[in-house]
């Protein structure tokens, strides 16, 4: 008896564990049974009740999702090779219509792989680089290059945001039968192919040689224009100098003359002591200690000396 107690107690503990499920507040539950749905879908969050071993239930999330998309390269409109890098975010309004249709996230994973993929290429597809690429048109921002009409912006029509748009206006309507709703669908990243973007990088190069050839030019003939400047100032200043310098000498040697004509118009002696000083400033100036020279008696320089006391 003890025995058959213990049973039934286990066997009871088991169907109420079986019959008694939670759900919780960001989870919707479906409830089967053999495999088919019973019921209406299980929104509200608290303890609930099924047939237990025959029911079981199947919860999904009631918050937004992440789909990360595959980089893709994918061609323009214009023939140019780009990669883009695509993520949305979705939810599952219709629990029962999605695990009719799809199962599990798992699933609704992979049907929008399909979906937003092929929408993004087909988008892609249908415009010019230029719209892919940029989103408005923006005023250029004022660099060395603003001037030169090869490097301004050109005007858009459509732009990035507008694709983003028809993406995700075009990929809605597909998922409507499948219990799901697109939130969202953002670029995460668009480069250039490798091809491409090596001929991208080689015109920034050869840009950036012009500019700075034009830079270097441009500092040429202004460095030839400072230099012809100093050139002129210092030819100036030399003239100016030399011409001061001249009017100086010119003034000393006329005062000089003037000290030399009255000190050789005083007396006998007087004359004898500055002819004494002139000689001998001329022995220092024209000789030395070591130099030996032949005088003839007849030469005015003898007469000189002689006439001088040497």
């Amino acid at each position: 008896m003890r025995v058959f107690v213990a049973v039934l107690i286990v066997v009871l503990a088991l169907m109420l564990n079986s019959a008694i499920f939670v759900v919780n507040e960001y989870e919707q539950v479906i409830i089967t049974q053999f495999g088919e749905p019973v019921g209406p879908p299980i929104d509200t969050p608290g303890l609930k009740f099924k047939v237990p071993f025959i029911q079981v239930e199947h919860r999904f999330d009631k918050r937004f999702l992440e789909w990360e998309g595959d980089v893709a390269e994918l061609p323009t409109k214009d023939k140019v090779f780009i990669l883009v890098d695509t993520y949305a975010r979705w939810r599952i309004h219709d629990p029962l219509l999605f695990f009719q249709r799809l199962r599990n996230e798992q699933g609704g994973q992979s049907r929008l792989d399909d979906i937003l993929d092929g929408e993004t290429r087909n988008a892609i597809a249908k415009h010019e680089l230029l719209e892919v690429i940029r989103s408005t048109n923006r005023e250029a921002e004022v660099t060395e290059t603003a001037a030169d009409p090869d490097t301004r912006l050109e005007s858009i029509e459509i732009g990035r945001d507008e694709i983003r748009r028809e993406i995700l206006a075009a990929a809605k309507p597909r998922t409507t039968d499948l219990g799901i709703e697109i939130l969202d669908v953002q670029f995460k990243r668009i480069n250039y192919g490798r091809q491409v973007l090596d001929d991208v990088y080689d015109r920034m190069i050869s840009e950036r040689v012009r500019i700075s050839d034009r830079f270097r030019s441009e500092g040429q003939g202004q460095r030839a224009e400072i230099r012809g400047n100093m050139e002129r100032d210092f030819q100036r200043i030399q003239s100016e100098a030399y011409r001061e310098a001249e009017e100086i000498r010119g003034r000393a040697d006329a005062q000089a003359t003037e000290i030399y004509a009255r000190a050789y118009n005083q007396s006998a002696d007087s004359r004898s002591f500055y002819e004494f000083l002139k000689s001998m400033d001329t022995l220092e100036k024209t000789v030395d200690a070591d130099t030996r020279f032949l005088l003839s008696t007849d030469g005015d320089f003898y007469r000189f000396l002689e006439g001088s006391g040497f």
